[in-house]
């Protein structure tokens, strides 16, 4: 696929490290020449230096030829305005905006191709408050990622001794948890001499205390999943976040009113920029989150979770530290640089964020080829879950009408659920939730038989892998 990327930042970076390395035809324009040229030096792609919003610079990239733009520049403005001259002077078929004002979303009058011409809104902290929130839902969690309209999740938790299947296999998961099914798709281990290594999911493996396990199951069964991995946590009740930038603001606010939330924000101005738009409830304190005097005076033994949210990966990292060897029960720190979020896996930190990756998801959604409905990133990009839509009969599809032990997925890969009855968005909107809730929700077996429309999640180890899976899942005329 040719793919133009406006925006060389930290999300532009990060899409396009994640695209190069699945074979697309990939041209980066930014205004800073550096940027460009260290883009180029590390990736093999091809860089523009210029303003996307003018028509000479996007011709420069090839814009008559593309199949697709992104525009992830830090403005809104242009973003959008590089959408609309993208679509109207070029015609590239599908445009992605990175934009951050709540003001346009999705389906309104203004995106549409009368408007600014934009396919797809992707907002980078809307992401990461949906995705923190579900964090502090479930607090055993390193990961809680949905599928299929949310009646399947992904969870990865880590084992700890004393949960019903620790130190226990694989095949004894349905005498050991009767009311919840679910399948374990990957289990990472700890390794002393190296990074975590992955361990073969075979009904004779044990489940060891520190494995990161991800397992499948239907959402309603998420609490007896983690249960059975760990002891219940208690309930998030108090909060305390470092950082009042947007993502900081974003959180503070869907927090205040269901937690006790304190916000420690360095800037005297955006310090009443943001109790003024917060309740009265949430309490605004002006300082240095890596200040352990603060951090003493304002009880943080005392939270339930701490998320370090600020723009500096260093601050984040020394504040979360602090905050647990002074007693915060759970740390999060939001991290921008894949070397240091390698760096502080296995430490005191128990979630490290990177922002790009919880967006990038949504984006290659949009870029896979089949009929792809989501794409989650794991483990900080090397690994990855899909969501595919089986389409065609026996005869026009090489996995419908057969069954999971039949497929010729690649080595590691697991197909872990499969909604079936799942309705399309075509149907009509008074039947459109009746029919989501009929869907069923089966854990894969070898023996289990895809049938057209099934949507089948499946986990992949190795995020080069996923284009054999794609074409797996695409409909041909004349296969068979």
């Amino acid at each position: 696929m040719n793919i133009i990327i406006l925006g060389a930042g930290r999300v532009g970076e990060s899409v396009a490290e994640n695209l190069v390395s699945e074979r697309n035809d990939i041209t980066v324009i930014d205004a800073n020449p550096q940027r460009v040229r260290e883009l180029q030096d590390r990736l093999d792609l091809r860089g523009v230096v210029g303003n996307g919003i003018q028509p000479s610079v996007l011709q420069d990239a090839g814009a008559q030829d593309a199949d697709m733009l992104i525009a992830c520049a830090p403005l809104d403005e242009t973003n959008l305005v590089t959408c609309k001259i993208a679509h109207d002077m070029f015609s590239i078929p599908t445009t992605i905006a990175r934009v951050r004002s709540p003001e346009f979303v999705d389906g309104s009058t203004l995106m549409g191709k009368a408007g600014f011409a934009v396919d797809r809104v992707i907002c980078p902290e809307a992401s990461l408050t949906r995705y923190i929130r579900k964090l502090i839902e479930y607090p055993e969690a390193l990961q809680v990622l949905e599928f299929a309209e949310g009646l399947v999740s992904l969870i990865a938790v880590r084992a700890v001794s004393g949960g019903a299947l620790v130190r226990h296999t694989i095949s004894e998961l349905p005498s050991l948890v009767p009311d919840a099914e679910m399948r374990i798709v990957s289990i990472y281990r700890r390794d002393p001499e190296g990074p975590d290594r992955q361990v073969t999911c075979e009904g004779s493996t044990r489940v060891e205390p520190g494995d990161e396990v991800f397992v499948l199951a239907a959402t309603g069964h998420i609490r007896m999943v983690l249960e059975a991995l760990r002891r219940r946590d208690r309930p998030v009740k108090r909060v305390m976040i470092a950082g009042g930038g947007r993502v900081g603001l974003r959180l503070a606010r869907l927090l205040q009113g269901d937690y006790r939330v304190k916000l420690i924000e360095h800037d005297p101005v955006r310090c009443e920029y943001l109790a003024s738009q917060l309740a009265a409830d949430t309490l605004v304190l002006g300082g240095d989150s890596t200040d352990e005097e603060l951090l003493e005076e304002e009880n943080v033994h005392d939270m339930d979770l701490f998320l370090a949210l600020t723009n500096d990966d260093e601050d984040n990292i020394m504040s979360c530290l602090l905050a647990k060897r002074m007693g915060a029960k759970r740390v999060l720190a939001l991290i921008n640089r894949k070397a240091y979020a390698d760096l502080v896996q296995g430490t005191e930190i128990d979630i490290a964020l990177s922002p790009a990756q919880a967006v990038i998801g949504e984006l290659l959604a949009h870029v896979r080829r089949g009929d792809v409905e989501a794409v989650h990133s794991l483990r900080r990009g090397a690994a990855e879950a899909l969501e595919a839509v089986a389409r065609g009969d026996r005869q026009s599809s090489k996995v419908v009408g057969r069954r999971i032990e039949e497929l010729k997925l690649p080595k590691g890969a697991q197909i872990g659920a499969i909604v079936r009855g799942l309705p399309d968005a075509e149907v009509p909107a008074d039947e459109l939730e009746k029919r989501r809730l009929a869907a069923q929700v089966l854990i894969a077996h070898h023996d289990t038989v895809i049938e057209s429309n099934d949507h089948v999640i499946i986990f992949l180890p190795r995020k080069r892998d996923v284009r054999e899976v794609e074409k797996l899942f695409q409909v041909s005329a004349i296969f068979f």
